[in-house]
């Protein structure tokens, strides 16, 4: 079973119903669990073959209705949250400086369903690593102790780079990992070839559309009681999009509620509890 879908389970079997109000706000919690998932392997940073460094101190900032229906169980969701973020990192082998905090805040420059997640690598204030973290130091002096600066680097590592690549947004200011994917360029003349990743099974894309949904039907079937039975469509091309079909739950692609969105080499949607991961490269 997926590290999402156990969370999902966590919070629906807490003693009664705790988190009954919390499922009728515009941004799901599951969603939020996705994005702190993406925002860990946007941000890893490769210290050396055995060690890969993620954020642990994050911050979710909500619509203001979002962040009123959502605050009263800050505490708790907090603490789910923090613990579904462990789990995925296990699952995937990072480590971490420090203990793992989710907070929740307000942003007034949200609009409701919309929500953005800012995170920071933050060594353990008593100079010990949390469970599950590699030996760390703390921030290089003088360095400021807001979200988006890279991670200190421990003793005999290359050197990290001093400010934040850029047009890089100042919440997402860590460097790339290492071998890692970026957008594909198609080439003058080249064959772009287009494919879909759920739960770790590719599905390649070999139409110039493909249908997702629950129905048999669909191009490809999701077996999730949040997903509609015909719930979207990819369309392939420069650039390839994807449009909602009108389904029950919609679609967040890149953390973001959408209907219609643009996507990239990599880019994540989430349908009902369902992540599918967009993919596409020359050859």
């Amino acid at each position: 079973m997926g590290v999402l879908k156990k969370f999902e389970q966590r919070l629906e079997g807490l003693v009664n119903g705790t988190f009954a109000k919390v499922f009728k706000s515009e941004v799901q919690p599951v969603e939020i669990a996705g994005a702190l998932q993406r925002e860990c392997d946007n941000n890893a940073t490769i210290w050396n073959r055995d060690r890969t460094v993620v954020p642990n101190d994050f911050i979710v900032e909500l619509s203001t209705p979002d962040f009123e229906r959502l605050s009263p169980y800050s505490g708790q969701l907090g603490d789910e949250l923090a613990g579904m973020v462990r789990d995925y990192a296990k699952q995937q082998r990072y480590t971490f400086m420090g203990p793992i905090k989710v907070h929740l805040e307000k942003a007034d420059d949200l609009d409701t369903g919309l929500y953005r997640v800012r995170s920071r690598t933050l060594a353990s204030s008593a100079g010990q690593a949390a469970p599950g973290a590699g030996p760390g130091g703390a921030p290089p002096a003088g360095r400021p102790g807001g979200y988006g600066y890279p991670p200190a680097a421990p003793a005999g590592a290359p050197p990290m780079p001093a400010a934040p690549p850029p047009g890089r947004p100042g919440g997402y200011g860590y460097p790339q990992p290492a071998g890692g994917r970026p957008p594909a360029a198609p080439a003058p003349g080249g064959r772009t070839r287009y494919w879909i990743e759920i739960n770790g099974t590719r599905h390649q894309i070999s139409r110039a559309t493909l249908v997702m949904g629950r129905s048999t039907d669909a191009d490809v079937r999701i077996d999730d009681p949040g997903v509609s039975r015909r719930h979207c469509e990819i369309r392939t091309g420069t650039p390839s999009t994807i449009q909602d079909l009108g389904s029950t739950n919609g679609i967040v692609v890149d953390g973001q509620h959408t209907t219609h969105a643009t996507l990239r080499d990599g880019s994540r949607i989430v349908v009902g509890s369902t992540t599918v991961i967009y993919r596409q490269a020359e050859g």
